[in-house]
C-alpha cells in the first residue's frame, strides 16, 4: 500500500456531506462529542482551540457552553461549512496540523483534538506545537479510533494486520455526491503514549466511551455492539 500523507483539503469534496453525516451519527454524535464535552467539564471562560475542527460541531457546543473558542482546519471547504454554523466572527483558520500554528505561546488553557492525530505518521512536531500554545498545566484532550478493536476489525477485511506496526490505510468516502481518498495513519497503544511523553505531555487519564443512552432507539442494530466493544480511546494530557 502506497504511504501517503492525508491532507485536510481532500475534505473539501465531501465537505457538505460529512457535515451532515458528522451531525447525527452513532460514532460522532452520540458518542465520540458527548464523551469530549463530559471530559471538558465546566469550561466557561476557559480558552479552547478546536484543533482540526471541521465543520464546527465541538466548537459550536464548547462556546454555547460559556468557553472562548478558537479552531482551526486544513480544509477551506469544512472552515465554509463551519462558518455557516458559527457566524462570520467565529476565529477560524486554515492550518495545518502538520505545521507551525498561528497562535501565540500560552494562549489556551486547554486543546480539544477529536480524531486527528490519525492523520499523522509523525505525531512528536504537532504535539510539541499544541503544547507550545498551550499555558502551563493545561489540557489536551485528543481522541482516536481504538487501536486493538480498530486491529480486529481489519482482521476481518483484508490481509492479518500487524497491531505493533504503523501502518498506512487509506479510504475512499463517497459523501453528498463528492468523493475523496483519505489517509490514516493506526499505530499501537504503546507508540501513542510514548508520543505524548516524548513531547512532555502527562497522561492523566485513558477513557473508552459508550454511547450516550439516546442511541439506543435511534440506531437499535448498532447500539449492542458500541455499548459493549469500544471504539474510541481518549487521552485526557497535561503539559508539565
Amino acid at each position: 500500500m502506497q504511504a501517503v500523507r492525508s491532507r485536510a483539503s481532500d475534505y473539501d469534496t465531501v465537505a457538505e456531506g460529512y457535515t451532515a453525516e458528522n451531525e447525527t451519527s452513532l460514532m460522532n454524535a452520540y458518542l465520540e462529542r458527548p464523551a469530549a464535552l463530559a471530559l471538558a467539564g465546566e469550561v466557561a471562560g476557559r480558552r479552547i482551540l478546536d484543533a482540526g475542527c471541521g465543520s464546527g460541531p465541538l466548537f459550536a457546543e464548547l462556546r454555547e457552553r460559556g468557553a472562548v473558542v478558537s479552531g482551526f482546519d486544513g480544509s477551506p471547504g469544512m472552515l465554509e461549512q463551519a462558518r455557516r454554523r458559527l457566524g462570520a466572527d467565529a476565529d477560524l483558520r486554515v492550518a495545518d496540523l502538520a505545521g507551525p500554528l498561528p497562535y501565540a505561546d500560552d494562549a489556551f488553557d486547554d486543546v480539544m483534538a477529536s480524531f486527528v492525530l490519525h492523520y499523522l505518521r509523525d505525531w512528536g512536531p504537532t504535539l510539541t506545537e499544541l503544547r507550545r500554545v498551550l499555558r502551563p498545566g493545561g489540557r489536551i484532550i485528543a481522541s482516536v479510533e481504538h487501536p486493538l478493536v480498530l486491529n480486529l476489525m481489519k482482521r476481518h477485511t483484508g490481509p492479518r494486520p500487524d497491531y505493533f506496526a504503523t501502518e498506512n490505510r487509506l479510504e475512499d468516502w463517497t459523501m453528498g455526491g463528492g468523493t475523496a481518498q483519505l489517509s490514516f495513519w493506526d499505530r499501537p497503544l504503546e507508540a501513542m503514549t510514548d508520543a505524548f511523553l516524548a513531547a512532555g505531555l502527562r497522561i492523566t487519564r485513558l477513557h473508552e466511551p459508550r454511547p450516550v443512552p439516546a442511541a439506543h432507539e435511534l440506531f437499535p442494530d448498532d447500539f449492542h455492539i458500541a455499548d459493549t466493544c469500544p471504539s474510541v480511546l481518549f487521552f485526557v494530557l497535561h503539559s508539565e
